[in-house]
């Protein structure tokens, strides 16, 4: 991949898995994360108590992360991405512990919930591009015996995503039906950065 030298990219992530699909792609970036309270960030989107939409909060973050970054590095491209799961509409974060992370499991278990996930670019310390997109991803009805055995393979490296799987590793024997694009599920939708960093002649069109 020929990338111009002329622009610093930077990733606001310390994700081990947004980093890998960057480095895939043959992009040269450096990770710098954006030190920011995301639960109260969040909280601003609540109006009368409803809660928000969760593809906004999920852009919002994504938003927040670049935007703080950028103020610090204003010549350079910053990516900010964020991924929001709802079921039925409520927001779940990353399990705590095993026990929080089978107690999710078991109420995804034979329903479809949702990733929305969120990338945004700035530049100078504003928003210059963002995109959104979501996958529904419908679990089967799956055993305790399964359960007990996929936990117990997978241990506490369930517990780095929100939704406690990983669908690129042994994530994927959960799942009856998946609607969306991969790189939206692994959290970074890929096709529409690389799109923008096309446009803007930061890599070869």
């Amino acid at each position: 991949m020929l990338q111009s030298p002329d622009h610093k990219l930077i990733l606001a992530s310390k994700s081990r898995g947004r980093q890998e699909l960057l480095r895939g792609a043959g992009l040269s970036f450096e990770a710098l994360p954006a030190d920011l309270d995301e639960r109260a960030i969040e909280q601003t989107l609540w109006i009368d108590d409803k809660a928000p939409d969760p593809l906004d909060v999920a852009m919002l973050l994504a938003m927040a992360k670049a935007e703080h970054v950028s103020r610090q590095h204003p010549d350079a491209y910053v990516i900010g991405a964020d991924q929001v799961l709802a079921l039925d509409n409520e927001i779940f974060e990353k399990p705590t512990d095993m026990q929080t992370a089978r107690r999710n499991l078991l109420r995804f278990r034979g329903r479809t919930h949702y990733l929305h996930a969120a990338i945004c670019v700035s530049q100078g310390g504003d928003v210059i591009w963002r995109a959104s997109e979501s996958a529904a991803m419908t679990m089967r009805d799956f055993s305790a015996e399964f359960l007990d055995e996929y936990l117990t393979l997978a241990d506490d490296s369930v517990l780095s995503s929100v939704g406690a799987y990983r669908l690129e590793e042994s994530g994927v024997h959960l799942f009856e039906k998946i609607d969306g694009d991969y790189f939206t599920i692994l959290g970074l939708p890929m096709l529409p950065l690389l799109n923008f960093l096309r446009h803007e002649k930061l890599i070869l069109a």
